[in-house]
């Protein structure tokens, strides 16, 4: 499974964030769940539209996105 077969970003579902596909759950809300020591049982248990796999697939997406990130030394004068 990939992370691209459960996220979607649409213009028209939270001005473009990425979410849950079928849901308006954000990507980053599922993350900063998880970030403030929710298991995935408490998301699941809280979110019933939510399956592991779309938990899976929202923290694959944040690692590609990091993977992505351009980091660019600061200039010293």
């Amino acid at each position: 499974m990939s992370w691209q077969e459960r996220v979607v970003i649409d213009p028209k579902i939270l001005v473009g964030k990425p979410v849950v596909k079928g849901t308006r759950i954000a990507v980053e809300f599922v993350v900063e769940l998880l970030a403030n020591g929710w298991t995935t049982e408490q998301v699941l248990q809280n979110y019933p539209t939510l399956t592991a796999d779309d938990i899976r697939a929202c923290l694959g997406y944040a690692s590609d996105v990091l993977h992505a990130e351009k980091v660019y030394p600061l200039k010293t004068r």
